[in-house]
């Protein structure tokens, strides 16, 4: 039966196709493999031995070379680099395998659950299927992945299909802290036939790096549009404005009891309170000197010639002195709320009708959305 084909179709099995395997070696004949070495001039006794000239002498191979990759065997094509395009990664090469180190971006998502989702979303994007997985272990191991390419096509008979087929191994490796890990592939099995006949292909140990450097940059580039996505959302949330609350301490109902502190409640995690804070401190006059956030503490300075101070309190008292003071940042009740004390130099609670006085100004910055860049 004639196939229907397009005029490119025809161009194509007019002019002759190359497989993948005749693309990998030099062109021209490969007659030097049988070069025979023949034996050093004999000088006859009586004679001086002439000067040779060094010129044309081929070095001794290194120990580790595989000498068999010669002639036909010889791949010929550039090395492959590793491209680390994703945010917060970097390249680790070693043997016949492929690390890439990744960063932590973000405190609030787990680094390993990350990256073990980004492979397993990149192989279902690719249609790949996952033969195995083990998480605890951090490895993901793939089923067969089948690449055909049309060498002669045919108008009347089948056509001549280059059959390529491998098995890769992902490792996810995350270090105890989880702010860093890494990714390792390995590629497990290769197959290759040609019309239906078994390649004998022998891989060299920089074939199997140029097929895992290819499968690995496919992966990372999937993870780079994810991570780019997952930063401006991060973004995106943090330019939106947090909703603060006063909660005014009690009054002491018996004389000589201490009454209960005024705070601060802010409608956000403390992660996510603590950044917002590092914005909005010094746009209220305060001046971060240190900061633990460990302990949620900001160290602070007050000056009176703060352009806040002057336009929310015009020509009256302000309503913090000038000197060192104390931002104390804990959990609320609940995960998504967080309580914001301020205490003096001394780390003693500031009078209440200080830190409700302060509340108008400091909530209206916390609300205010900010724009994306």
């Amino acid at each position: 039966m004639l196939k229907q084909v397009t005029p490119l179709v025809l161009i194509a099995a007019v002019t002759a196709c190359s497989s993948p395997v005749e693309r990998r070696q030099a062109n021209g004949g490969d007659e030097y493999t049988n070069v025979k070495v023949q034996p050093a001039l004999i000088i006859p006794e009586g004679l001086n031995t002439p000067t040779y000239s060094k010129e044309y002498d081929i070095p001794k191979l290194n120990p580790k070379v595989d000498d068999k990759f010669v002639g036909k065997l010889l791949d010929i094509r550039p090395p492959l680099q590793v491209l680390p395009m994703a945010e917060g990664t970097h390249v680790e090469e070693s043997g016949d395998n492929i690390k890439i180190v990744v960063e932590s971006i973000d405190n609030d998502v787990d680094l390993k659950q990350e990256l073990y989702t980004v492979l397993k979303n990149y192989l279902t994007s690719q249609s790949i299927s996952v033969l195995s997985e083990d998480y605890d272990k951090g490895l993901i191991e793939t089923d067969w992945i089948e690449s055909e390419e049309v060498i002669d096509s045919s108008l009347w008979g089948s056509d001549d299909i280059y059959l390529l087929r491998q098995r890769y191994q992902f490792e996810v490796d995350v270090r105890p802290h989880g702010r860093s890990g890494n990714i390792v592939i390995n590629l497990l099995d290769h197959e290759e036939s040609f019309d239906g006949k078994q390649q004998d292909i022998i891989l060299s140990g920089e074939d199997k790096r140029r097929y895992t450097i290819d499968m690995l940059n496919n992966a990372v580039a999937y993870m780079s549009v994810k991570r780019a996505q997952a930063i401006k959302a991060k973004r995106l949330r943090e330019s939106l404005g947090i909703d603060v609350n006063v909660v005014k301490g009690a009054l002491a109902s018996v004389e000589g009891e201490a009454a209960e502190q005024s705070y601060w409640l802010a409608d956000a995690p403390f992660q996510r309170t603590w950044d917002r804070l590092r914005i909005v401190l010094p746009e209220m006059g305060f001046e971060i000197v240190d900061m633990d956030s460990n302990k949620g503490l900001y160290y602070i300075e007050v000056s009176d010639d703060s352009g806040f101070w002057s336009s929310l309190w015009s020509e009256k008292q302000l309503p913090v002195e000038e000197g060192s003071y104390r931002m104390l940042l804990k959990e609320g009740d609940s995960e998504d709320k967080t309580r914001i004390y301020l205490h003096d130099s001394e780390d003693k609670p500031l009078d209440n009708i200080v830190v409700e006085a302060v509340y108008e100004g400091f909530s209206e910055l916390m609300q205010e959305d900010r724009k994306v860049r």
